[in-house]
Formats: structure tokens, C-alpha cells, sequence
């Protein structure tokens, strides 16, 4: 029976709330990104083994693929041009055609890799809390490490064609670290894309494809004058034609590049990463329901 004057049990019930998108607290959540940079660097580091990159063979083939890829590409271009008729426009070519598709993998992996990467993580979405910036973030330094293999590769390269050394090449990193921050932000921003429409990822390889012919790869900067106008607007536009334009024309030219060039590189970097960052970040708690 009960006992008089003691207190009665009153049931407490969890209120929920339905979710809403939007911006946390930024200055908190980029201090825990910091705080847990530690973790997207081991997510880095399995992909790495995964791929057998620390084998011998392995990392042999993060040098042979893009070199064999500007091969072919080197071959296509003579045949479309009937061959070359001076020696040292065909060393430029190569110098160019191979400093400049090394360099534009970082984004174009970064494109790839970074759409899947949250699609790919429902164990860890679940399982693990933490900023969920880290996934596409740890994705970008995988394609950075996969790059450096190829910086000795091409100092190699352009010892071979001849080419003249100075110290403006080390400018180029200004131009590397514009693409760096640019993939970063392109990658935040396609992996929230394709959580939503999946089929993004599958998309995106024709439209890296097209984004490499538009950008000064196959092509030298200084060759844009051929094109219709209309053309020229188009490929200004396009934000890699900045970036790789000033790398290439740092590491082999003497002159310097447009001062258009410079500032383009730092604004589209920087704006891609502030709208991708913001993007992923006023979704990602959305996405363990929207993952599974």
C-alpha cells in the first residue's frame, strides 16, 4: 500500500524536435575541426594503404599514371598538329603539358573522390561524432600526398627539356596553394551535392573531362588570342584558367603573370572554399538519415 506524505514520481519524457538546417556555432565547430584534424588525418592514411600506395609498386604508379596520361595526350596533340617543326616547341609543350596536368589532378581527384567521400562513410556517419567537414577534407589531403610523387618527377623533367631555373618557380606554390584551398572547397561543396542526387558522381567525370579541355592544359595561356571572343570570355571564366596559367607561366617562363592572374586565383579559391564549407556545413546534419 502506499506510504502516506512520501513524494509522487512525476515520468520525464525527452522532447524532440524536428530537425532544421542550418549554421551551428562556427567559431566552435572550426575549433573541434582543429581539435580533430588528428582524426581526418588516419582517414587519409587508410586510404592511402587501401590504395597500396606504400608499396613499392604502389607508389610507382602514382608516377607512371599521370605521366603516362600526358604521353598520350603529348601524342594526340602531334598528331592533331602534324608533328612540330622547331625542337624546342615540342620540350615546351611537354614541360608545360606535364607540369600543368599534374597540377590540375589535385582538382580533378579532388572532384572525384570528394563527392564520394561522405556517400561512402555511413558506418563512421553513425558510430562517430565528430565535424563531418573532416570527410571531404581528408579526401583533399589524400589527393595532395598522391601529388607530391610528382614534383621530383617533374623538377626531372624540366632538367631534362632544357629548362632555365630561376627563382620565380618557388611562386609557383602560391598558385598550387590557391588550387589546394579551391579543391577543398569544390570538394565540401559536390559531397553535399551527392547526398542529395546521387547521381552527380557519376556525372562528374565527363564534366572533368570537358573542365580539363577548357582549362590551359593541351594548350598554352598565350594561345587564347586564336579563339573567338565569345570563347575567350568563357574560358577566362573558368577558374583554373588562372591558376594554372600563373603556375605554368612561374615555372616556365621568365616573364610574370598577369596581375589578373593573381588575384583571380586567390578570389576564386577563397570564395569556393567560404560557399562549399558553409554549404556542407548547414547540411551535414542532415545527412546519417539521408546516407542510409
Amino acid at each position: 500500500m502506499p506510504v502516506q506524505g512520501a513524494p509522487t514520481q512525476t515520468a520525464v519524457y525527452q522532447q524532440f524536435t524536428p530537425h532544421r538546417v542550418g549554421l551551428p556555432n562556427l567559431i566552435d565547430y572550426f575549433r573541434n575541426l582543429w581539435q580533430r584534424r588528428e582524426f581526418a588525418d588516419e582517414m587519409s592514411r587508410s586510404r592511402l594503404r587501401g590504395a597500396n600506395t606504400n608499396t613499392f609498386f604502389g607508389q610507382a604508379w602514382l608516377l607512371l599514371d599521370p605521366l603516362l596520361q600526358a604521353a598520350v595526350y603529348f601524342l594526340l596533340i602531334m598528331l592533331v598538329r602534324g608533328g612540330f617543326h622547331h625542337l624546342d616547341s615540342a620540350k615546351q609543350l611537354i614541360a608545360h603539358l606535364t607540369g600543368s596536368l599534374f597540377a590540375f589532378r589535385i582538382a580533378q581527384t579532388a572532384l572525384s573522390t570528394g563527392a564520394k567521400s561522405v556517400t561512402t562513410a555511413g558506418k563512421v556517419l553513425l558510430n562517430t561524432n565528430f565535424p563531418r567537414l573532416l570527410i571531404p577534407l581528408s579526401a583533399v589531403r589524400t589527393t595532395f600526398f598522391r601529388f607530391l610523387p610528382t614534383i621530383p618527377l617533374y623538377l626531372a623533367i624540366h632538367l631534362v627539356v632544357g629548362g632555365p631555373w630561376s627563382w620565380r618557380m618557388l611562386l609557383s606554390i602560391y598558385f598550387l596553394l590557391c588550387i589546394l584551398v579551391f579543391s577543398m572547397g569544390l570538394a565540401a561543396l559536390v559531397a553535399t551535392v551527392n547526398v542529395y542526387f546521387r547521381d552527380t558522381a557519376s556525372f562528374l567525370p565527363y564534366l572533368s573531362r570537358l573542365w580539363m579541355y577548357m582549362s590551359p592544359i593541351l594548350w598554352l595561356p598565350t594561345q587564347l588570342d586564336r579563339y573567338p571572343a565569345l570563347l575567350q570570355s568563357v574560358i577566362q571564366l573558368n577558374p583554373m584558367f588562372s591558376m594554372l596559367g600563373g603556375y605554368s607561366e612561374l615555372l616556365q617562363k621568365s616573364n610574370w603573370p598577369d596581375p589578373y592572374m593573381w588575384f583571380s586565383s586567390a578570389g576564386w579559391a577563397l570564395a569556393t572554399m567560404v560557399v562549399g564549407f558553409l554549404f556542407f556545413i548547414s547540411r551535414e546534419r542532415d545527412f546519417a538519415v539521408r546516407v542510409l
